[in-house]
């Protein structure tokens, strides 16, 4: 027997709740919900979702602090985190990937194409493992004095223990699959979200952005108007 996929989605706006509920629970998904980010804290704690879908805006702890927070945890650390949200910018947004986010999508809602997006974040409709290859041993990758390892979405940089979220982590492990190779962006698009899912270039440099704050600007060089690498 299948196994559903569980979702908790947070908003603090009712009928929001209430369509994202019946959407997804038509899609074959197990559904918490929570008005509030305390709420969803708590409810995470006990439902422990395969994937949030959170708002940003809501009472008692906002989406950003909550997605902070769950990210500080074992059990989170590497859960898929969406933002869905009528806050429109950029600020807003790189915030949100700053943080740990794996993606954002702003209302109105668009169902057909928050399936898409929701579903490929999650492991059973993702293809990357099969169209990235590791030529490490025991999954751990070395990079110069940068150890990448391909199980716990870390890599170990002088003795530092460094986490990534899901995409952001497969970009890294993408480029070290060829250290010093030239990956464009049209290639980490078609690993890392696959071939029907419409991105733009923002949506790499953001993703490339977040793993320098985290790892250092140089782990991941640029090659000006060609695409990124990592060197061996």
């Amino acid at each position: 027997m299948k196994t559903k996929k569980k979702i908790l989605i947070a908003d603090d706006e009712q009928d929001v709740l209430d369509f994202l509920e019946h959407t997804f629970i038509a899609e074959g998904f197990e559904v918490a919900t929570a008005k509030d980010g305390i709420q969803a804290l708590k409810k995470a704690n006990s439902f422990y979702p395969d994937l949030f879908l959170l708002d940003i805006k809501m009472p008692n702890l906002e989406g950003i602090a909550l997605c902070e927070q769950l990210r500080s945890t074992d059990e989170f650390k590497t859960t898929p985190i969406v933002f869905l949200t009528a806050q429109n910018t950029e600020a807003v947004e790189v915030e949100a990937f700053n943080i740990g986010a794996n993606d954002f999508i702003t209302k109105p809602i668009k169902p057909k194409a928050l399936l898409i997006r929701i579903n490929r974040l999650l492991p059973a409709h993702t293809t990357t493992p099969a169209k990235i290859k590791y030529s490490s041993q025991d999954s751990i990758t070395r990079l110069g004095n940068i150890d990448v390892n391909n199980d716990e979405y870390k890599i170990t940089s002088n003795g530092k223990d460094i986490f990534f979220a899901k995409k952001e982590f497969q970009i890294i492990q993408l480029l070290a699959t060829k250290p010093g190779k030239v990956f464009t962006r049209a290639e980490i698009f078609k690993k890392v979200w696959g071939d029907n899912l419409i991105m733009t270039d923002r949506t790499i440099d953001v993703h490339i952005r977040k793993i320098r704050i985290k790892a250092g600007d140089d782990f991941i060089r640029t090659v000006k108007g060609v695409g990124f690498k990592v060197e061996g």
